[in-house]
């Protein structure tokens, strides 16, 4: 297991990773961050534009998942009702193992898997301990302080990756 929180790939917006790139990483299996990732916490449906990025990363074959630490049983459900796709609810992430029991349960591997997240401290962690490609976004909104000083936490973190992204 890798321990390590830098992520392998970084992006502004989820939207931003192309169903190209994903393809190019040989990525068929792709599990997604809800709260703050897909969509931010007071936002009650997906986007118009993550709907259609969700369509065009299915339509290259890659199939979705929504893997998420939230317990909004009612949120996590409508996302995935309306992007069509199964969903995990307390996810207990940084542990990898709904990550990995989710890519077993789909039929990958850790090779043609990837979860894209907002959170180097739970979701880069889990992909990493997974051995799955990491892929951290920015935030969608910051609802507290608190995530305003983790976030600056994981600044160094985000920094490192192969295609760091400047705030």
């Amino acid at each position: 297991m890798n321990f390590s929180p830098v992520p392998k790939f970084s992006f502004p917006e989820l939207t931003d990773v192309t169903p190209d790139f994903l393809v190019g990483l040989g990525i068929e299996f792709l599990m997604l961050d809800l709260d703050n990732t897909i969509a931010a916490y007071n936002e009650h449906l997906p986007s118009d534009e993550v709907a259609s990025w969700a369509a065009s990363v299915r339509n290259k074959g890659i199939e979705l998942y929504i893997i998420s630490n939230s317990l909004r049983k009612d949120r996590c459900s409508t996302f995935a009702q309306e992007l069509d796709v199964r969903v995990k609810m307390n996810a207990h992430k940084p542990s990898p193992k709904y990550v990995l029991q989710a890519i077993s349960e789909a039929g990958y591997n850790s090779g043609n898997s990837a979860l894209i997240g907002d959170q180097v401290f739970t979701d880069t962690l889990a992909a990493n301990r997974a051995g799955i490609c990491s892929i951290i976004v920015k935030p969608k909104q910051f609802t507290n302080p608190l995530l305003a000083i983790r976030y600056a936490a994981e600044s160094p973190f985000r920094a490192m990756c192969k295609n760091s992204f400047s705030n």
